[in-house]
């Protein structure tokens, strides 16, 4: 099953999904390079558009900002769906008029919608001098803040909620399906955005554009959703955020 699995994501929709994947992280590591690194030391105009970090306090600013947060949504959030994705397609072998796109569509529609917020969320506390201008946070107060809300979360009966669906997609599916792909797509997003939006804001803590952070967090949620590895690894991950919280604020870093 897990071969045929396999075989069946090499068609053409899988193979562009992946390379939408890829390009994302590399658009990433784009913007995260230092402009001084690229275009033989002087950075080029595409570099400077993209912002480097200078994000300027204005529309221009916030539209780079939210360009950032939909990227890091695509690289990290798609792979995180990936069974689900999968779990759908399948139901097209066994005859149900499933459509793959829209379904994609649908569950990125959520996450631009939370790059929307994030991104606004990052220009209010760059504009009280909160972050510093690659996202990372300048408050230690603010970091064990972000730290303990994403701890807590881990325990909450949302989060388990969230989670009992994604690690069960085909029922999930089953449950919604004849609402057809865009809106399972929509409703799945928003399960996903259940289960990861707390994760994600730790970008404020670990650096927006820290490329790192973004590789071990997308990691911890692909395990996450995982059910036989899952299970052991939410309640943990919260404690030990909730412990680096308690250690920012006694040490102050």
């Amino acid at each position: 099953m897990i071969a045929a699995r396999i075989r069946s994501m090499g068609a053409p929709h899988w193979l562009l999904l992946f390379g939408l994947i890829l390009a994302a992280w590399g658009l990433l590591y784009f913007m995260a390079t230092p402009a001084d690194m690229g275009a033989g030391g002087h950075g080029s105009d595409a570099q400077a558009w993209l912002g480097h970090g200078a994000v300027t306090p204005d529309l221009a600013g916030y539209g780079r900002v939210v360009s950032m947060w939909a990227l890091m949504s695509a690289a990290m959030m798609a792979p995180t769906a990936l069974p689900a994705f999968a779990t759908y397609d399948d139901l097209s072998h066994s005859g149900a008029n499933t459509r793959f796109w829209p379904l994609v569509a649908g569950y990125m529609a959520v996450w631009l919608g939370f790059s929307l917020i994030a991104g606004g969320a990052q220009m209010a506390l760059i504009s009280a001098d909160l972050l510093g201008p690659l996202g990372e946070s300048r408050a230690p107060l603010l970091s064990a803040a972000l730290l303990a809300v994403a701890g807590l979360y881990q325990f909450s009966p949302a989060k388990e909620a969230c989670l009992s669906k994604c690690r069960a997609p085909l029922t999930f599916f089953m449950q919604h399906f004849n609402e057809g792909p865009w809106k399972n797509g929509l409703r799945l997003g928003l399960v996903c955005l259940g289960c990861c939006w707390a994760l994600m804001m730790l970008a404020f803590v670990g650096g927006v554009m820290n490329l790192a952070f973004m590789g071990l967090a997308t990691l911890i949620m692909v395990l996450e959703k995982l059910p036989d590895i899952g299970r052991w690894l939410t309640r943990p991950l919260g404690a030990v955020l909730i412990a680096a919280a308690v250690g920012v604020v006694v040490y102050g870093y």
